[in-house]
């Protein structure tokens, strides 16, 4: 009874993170969506200038800080987030900051995951039979190229990216690398949409967010995408061929 009992302790307190961050976000979706958006950062735009520039250094720590917390409890305002690093940063170093912050919130995602029921899952589909087992191993051997894939395909939300390895024991050193440079393209192109705003405040517009999907974004884009996929279509091809 009493190893029962702590079993379910055990397995509540293991669920804690993940259900914290479900909360939060359920939360911050209905509280922070008028707060965390573009004409917000249009209203308060002099202020964090000024705020900026008489603190750089408590500026960059606060936005790292407030950007991690968004990608960590899944707020809302994750692009105005990149578009502010750009605004006040420039596109460098106002990209490195987006991506650093970006990854330490990805990281608490895949660690709450992990630590609430993605080692479970994980040892269930290692000891699994069949085509789930073939699709775990095919994942393992190419952890690489399938971690940078997901990052690089505009069409894989964030927090999708961030739950899936955290099922397939992927490491964390992996994840963290992957991550981290897996979203250099997306954020660059933001940060300097970013770095552009205030030419867009002074005309009154807003920016275009679609512009990762133009044909002079995109393509290099696709590119990446073969380059990663392709260690992966070799290994088909060979295991085809036996050789």
């Amino acid at each position: 009874m009493t190893d029962t009992t702590e079993t379910d302790k055990t397995g509540i307190g293991r669920m804690l993170p993940i259900l914290l961050i479900g909360t939060v976000a359920v939360a911050g979706a209905f509280t922070l969506k008028d707060y965390l958006t573009f004409q917000a950062l249009a209203d308060n735009r002099e202020a964090l200038l000024a705020f900026r520039d008489s603190n750089y250094v408590g500026t960059v720590l606060g936005f790292i800080v407030i950007y991690t917390l968004i990608v960590a409890f899944s707020l809302p305002g994750a692009m105005i987030a990149t578009l502010t690093g750009g605004f006040l940063f420039a596109t460098f170093p106002g990209a490195l900051f987006n991506m650093t912050a970006a990854t330490l919130g990805a990281t608490a995602i895949f660690m709450a995951a992990r630590w609430g029921f993605g080692e479970k899952l994980g040892a269930k589909l290692e000891a699994s039979d069949g085509m789930v087992k073939k699709i775990k191993d095919g994942i393992d051997e190419n952890q690489w190229s399938m971690l940078f894939l997901i990052r690089l395909v505009p069409a894989v939300p964030f927090f999708v990216a961030n739950l899936v390895p955290s099922f397939l024991e992927v490491p964390l050193r992996r994840f963290m690398i992957s991550t981290f440079f897996g979203i250099i393209p997306g954020s660059v192109v933001y940060t300097s949409v970013g770095a552009g705003l205030g030419a867009v405040f002074e005309r009154g517009e807003t920016p275009n967010l679609g512009i990762i999907f133009e044909p002079q974004i995109i393509g290099p884009i696709i590119g990446l995408c073969v380059l990663a996929a392709l260690p992966i279509l070799i290994k088909a091809v060979r295991g085809k061929q036996g050789l």
